[in-house]
């Protein structure tokens, strides 16, 4: 099976821009991010609580503590949210103001929790939308670790955010580039 397209920089702005031209844009734009700027997979992010978020004030946390039954090999593991996704998601939290903190973070038009299932097929959706093939539910995640690859992380580090228990899966996720490739042989002295 063909691993899912990581996006450029670019791309990523191009599905934005068509997110944001659709309906219920907050929330898909919110939920697109945590897989691109926090490695989440999609059935995580379905699983996703409002308490899961946010602190007793409603203010979006740092830190994300999955539970084993919201992770996808059942090992509980803390997602690390960066201060732009921290912001997007106090932009979100504060349009939901009210919702019961115990229900999923995510609600679909029938106004019941995502599933995992149905959460890819609008990821799939969205990406069709904004024109990119190949894309999938699974591109954010990829293209999160491929980002990090470029910038030196290690994969060691890269599988801990990830969640993987062993680094030649996260090996898996780099998408190497002509891009990546340009910048390696600059650093040859």
């Amino acid at each position: 099976m063909k691993q899912a397209r990581t996006l450029t920089q670019q791309e990523l702005k191009t599905l934005l821009a068509c997110i944001a031209a659709g309906p219920h844009a907050l929330r898909n734009r919110t939920m697109v991010l945590l897989t691109h700027w926090a490695g989440l997979r999609v059935g995580e992010v379905a699983a996703l609580r409002t308490k899961d978020v946010v602190d007793s004030d409603g203010r979006v946390l740092t830190e994300v503590r999955l539970l084993p039954e919201q992770t996808k090999n059942r090992h509980a593991r803390t997602v690390f949210v960066n201060q732009k996704l921290r912001k997007e998601l106090q932009t979100y939290i504060n349009a939901i103001r009210g919702r019961n903190i115990e229900k999923p973070l995510f609600y679909t038009q029938k106004r019941s929790g995502f599933s995992s299932n149905t959460a890819t097929q609008l990821f799939i959706s969205l990406y069709r939308k904004a024109g990119l093939v190949g894309a999938t539910s699974h591109s954010g995640r990829r293209t999160f670790i491929t980002s990090l690859a470029a910038k030196g992380v290690s994969v060691r580090l890269l599988a801990s955010l990830a969640g993987h228990r062993s680094i030649t899966t996260t090996q898996a996720y780099i998408d190497v580039n002509d891009e990546m490739k340009r910048h390696a042989v600059e650093l040859v002295v």
